[in-house]
């Protein structure tokens, strides 16, 4: 006899990220599976989300508090309605030698959350894994988002549907309370670089918004003269986005001359976003120097 090892090939790598997309629209992506070997393979499609063991696996303490390197669970949010946000098609079938499969993923999130996540598994002849996806997405209530810095939050949502009043309460004129990012830049002691990071401000393109009327995002980041007295640095500030569209904002620092060591710059400045509504961000720009390597 004969001897054959079964191999595939995947259009993705580890991650498959469906991106931002409006609350309560669907959207889709495709992955393809390349059957390289000789022989035909029985396939069958698994995720974590519907795994038998789930609830048992969630007693565990949430990774966040545990492991300071991984802040999301590998299944994530999930939908208030019950269904599972992600669904692939089709779970099982074979694929013959030298021939491929397209495999529809699609991820229909009925809430606003920025943490939706799962793991799909491809498994030949019912138990030997060939792939293992990840799959990510975020959903947003408004048709822009904001993007950058430390995590501040935190990433487990709450498995109460919280009231809808109390945002719309927080309403006046548009606008909503500031949100807050922490940008860190740390300088190389002796460097001739400066040191920086970037905030994302982007534009949602979701086929919810097919039908509406065009959508303008616009932004602005205050630059106070506080952030040149500490030693920061602006790179496209301002600016206005059209669907699907991403812009950054860049901020650099150089340590001043008279800069206090024990006393490292703590800077804030509005960042604000104009789309459907008004959103505020206070964003915290903190700088130190730090010895080289």
């Amino acid at each position: 006899g004969h001897g054959v090892v079964p191999s595939t090939e995947c259009s993705v790598g580890e991650v498959l990220d469906m991106g931002y997309v409006m609350a309560r629209d669907t959207v889709t992506a495709t992955v393809k599976i390349e059957n390289t070997s000789n022989l035909t393979l029985p396939f069958s499609i698994q995720l974590e989300s519907l795994s038998p063991t789930r609830d048992r696996d969630r007693q565990k303490i949430p990774s966040f508090l545990t492991s300071p390197l991984q802040r999301t669970e590998i299944v994530g949010t999930q939908n208030y309605s019950g269904f599972s946000v992600f669904s692939v098609s089709p779970t099982e079938g074979k694929i013959e030698a030298g021939m491929s499969q397209d495999f529809v993923v699609t991820f229909s999130p009925d809430h606003e959350s920025l943490y939706y996540s799962d793991r799909l598994k491809v498994l030949l002849f019912g138990k030997q894994t060939a792939h293992e996806i990840q799959l990510k997405g975020a959903a947003r209530d408004h048709p822009m988002f904001v993007e950058g810095g430390v995590p501040l939050d935190v990433p487990v949502e709450s498995l109460a549907v919280t009231s809808p009043v109390a945002p719309r309460e927080a309403l006046k004129g548009g606008k909503v309370p500031p949100l807050s990012l922490l940008l860190l830049l740390e300088y190389v002691e002796g460097s001739a670089e400066p040191a920086r990071a970037e905030i994302t401000v982007g534009a949602i393109d979701s086929p919810g918004l097919a039908a509406k009327k065009p959508l303008r995002v616009q932004f602005s980041l205050d630059s106070v003269p506080e952030l040149r007295r500490a030693g920061f640095a602006l790179d496209g500030p301002k600016g206005a986005l059209e669907r699907g569209q991403l812009r950054r904002i860049g901020v650099s620092w150089v340590p001043p001359a008279d800069l206090q060591t024990s006393d490292p710059p703590l800077v804030s400045a509005l960042l604000t976003v104009k789309g459907d509504i008004t959103e505020s961000y206070r964003v915290l720009l903190m700088a130190r120097v730090v010895s080289a390597p």
